[in-house]
């Protein structure tokens, strides 16, 4: 079942917001985003938190300073999505402007897993001959990955922002929001945000110590556009210090200052940088950059973000395209295969999903998963044969139902069914047995029915209620397009009443519909739906500014529909 509900706004701040100067709907739209002052719309650098309140940072910025005179060789561990390459790209780039000798190393997803095994740690000094090795997006979770390279003498700096566990590993330095005792005010940097956090307090570091004054530092701010793009890619929350990241790295790619690697995965998704938008950098490069990491190796897309040689960027984004449609042709046909599967499912009976196929593409569950989990609007984890008798699952979540604890859970009580697991609120990994795929089922099935009432499994529309007609306008649209929309601070949706005055079928996938209201017609279109609505239809939509032959019209792009 879906429910369209309004979302509730502290009337007196929206009118305080509106006595600022803020125009009156975004006033309202902020407000019931929790938004209380002005202050916490500045998209500018000074209005960030300071560094220094992030536990340990200036203990790794000294460290970091000490290595970089003593001319050691730091090699990043990077992780293979979206965040992990952004965060090693911005790592390489500003320990590099800052002097350092640095290398980096991607692991294989497919030989060596997640974080700083073991055997990455093998293969890191097999291949590169670290004195000092820095996580990137990973090794809050690598314990025993840090006790070998603290027994082969090298030592580690954790720089993460998933959950911790129970044991933190024993590396030099840590720094993770989350982790015990950090009272950093956003908990939700992303990996590059945080390794972006380090450099900042590395960089007054050496100011301290007089490598260079404030006039002839290194630009750290030339790595926004990375920041920006690895922040709204790993779906953190944009809460307002993330989304000064995000604006700021927006304004750079806007004006054309951005890494050629950047301007080329814009080119090879033919989207505009002058116009860049968060929704480009999760729906356009985004996936690009995480298709390499999906399905071949995460190191090209790495390259494509370090190279300032624009030839080689084009190139590479040209290829990461490529593997982006194989890995969209993949996707298609296991998620007909995960709908075969669970062509009896009956969503009343079950709280939560699990589901393996043993032709999976283990690169790909993760997009599957999510897609079910939109269809069927339950928690769901799709597996894939992982070698060795495991199978390796991927899930994603929805509201109120905490992925990784949950899974946590599981482990306490079925003890020998998981073998590793990790991950966020929203989305986890994790490795069982292929046996154990009924027991592990039935585990989290139970935590499921224990954790989410009726009412929770009710997917929920939330809207900001109607809008007036003076706002149908391109000028409109294009004032709230400047606002950085995301995670946490959802993109506006709108309701109304309409009449349906006419309603076609557009390339057999697509309703085109054409809606009154109060004397007013409106053009709207319903992607992926076919079914015809009433008459008289209470609408959800979002506005777009539709450009055909030169003239911009609005259109609404329809969320939900259902009778008035």
């Amino acid at each position: 079942m879906t429910r369209i509900v309004a979302r509730p706004y502290p009337f007196r701040t929206a009118e305080m917001l509106r006595q600022q100067g803020i125009h009156p709907v975004l006033a309202r739209l902020f407000a019931a985003r929790g938004l209380a002052t002005i202050d916490e719309l500045s998209s500018e650098l000074g209005a960030l938190i300071a560094p220094s309140g992030l536990l340990h940072v200036d203990a790794a910025a000294a460290f970091l300073a000490d290595a970089i005179a003593a001319r050691k060789k730091l090699v990043i561990v990077a992780d293979y999505d979206c965040d992990g390459a952004t965060a090693c790209a911005v790592a390489l780039r500003g320990l590099r402007s800052l002097g350092a000798r640095v290398d980096y190393i991607v692991p294989n997803r497919f030989e060596y897993g997640y974080g700083l095994t073991p055997e990455i740690v093998a293969l890191t000094v097999r291949e590169k001959q670290p004195d000092i090795i820095v996580t990137v997006d990973n090794g809050i979770a690598s314990v025993d990955g840090v006790a070998e390279a603290n027994r082969l003498g090298i030592e580690v700096v954790v720089t993460d922002h998933h959950l911790p566990g129970a044991t933190l590993p024993d590396a030099r330095v840590i720094v993770n929001p989350n982790q015990p005792q950090c009272g950093f005010p956003s908990k939700n940097l992303a990996g590059v945000g945080v390794m972006f956090y380090v450099l900042l307090a590395l960089r007054a570091e050496m100011r301290r110590r007089g490598a260079f004054d404030a006039q002839n530092q290194p630009r750290l701010d030339a790595l926004l556009d990375l920041v920006a793009l690895g922040t709204v890619a790993d779906v953190v929350r944009l809460d307002a210090n993330n989304r000064i990241l995000v604006a700021q790295g927006l304004k750079r790619m806007r004006s054309g200052r951005m890494h050629p690697g950047i301007a080329a995965l814009f080119r090879a998704s033919g989207r505009e940088a002058r116009r860049a938008s968060p929704f480009d950098l999760g729906f356009a490069l985004g996936p690009r950059l995480n298709a390499a990491g999906r399905l071949a190796d995460m190191s090209l897309g790495i390259e494509c973000l370090t190279t300032d040689d624009e030839g080689r960027a084009w190139a590479i984004a040209q290829q990461l395209d490529t593997i982006n449609r194989e890995r969209r042709d993949i996707e298609a046909g296991m998620q007909d295969t995960a709908l075969a599967l669970l062509d009896s499912f009956e969503p009343k009976s079950r709280s939560t999903i699990s589901v393996f196929d043993d032709g999976w593409h283990q690169g790909v569950i993760g997009i599957v998963a999510s897609r079910l989990k939109d269809k069927f609007y339950r928690p769901t984890i799709t597996f894939a044969p992982g070698g060795d008798g495991l199978i390796k699952g991927s899930g994603r979540s929805i509201a109120g139902f905490h992925l990784r604890d949950a899974l946590d859970l599981v482990s306490k009580h079925a003890p020998d069914v998981i073998q590793k697991f990790g991950g966020h609120a929203m989305a986890a990994g994790l490795t069982i047995r292929a046996e154990a795929f009924d027991h592990f089922s039935a585990a989290f099935e139970a935590v499921g029915r224990d954790w989410l009432s009726e009412h929770q499994l009710e997917r929920i529309i939330e809207t900001d209620g109607p809008l007036e007609e003076a706002y149908f306008t391109p000028q409109f649209i294009e004032l709230m397009d400047g606002q950085v929309w995301g995670q946490g601070f959802s993109p506006p949706v709108f309701c109304d009443e309409f009449r349906v005055l006419n309603q076609r079928i557009l390339k057999e996938r697509h309703l085109k519909l054409t809606l009154e209201k109060g004397g007013r017609r409106y053009d709207a279109i319903w992607f992926g739906h076919v079914d015809d609505l009433p008459e008289r239809a209470r609408i959800a939509y979002r506005l777009d500014a539709n450009e055909y032959n030169g003239a911009t019209r609005v259109q609404l792009l329809v969320e939900h529909a259902e009778a008035a």
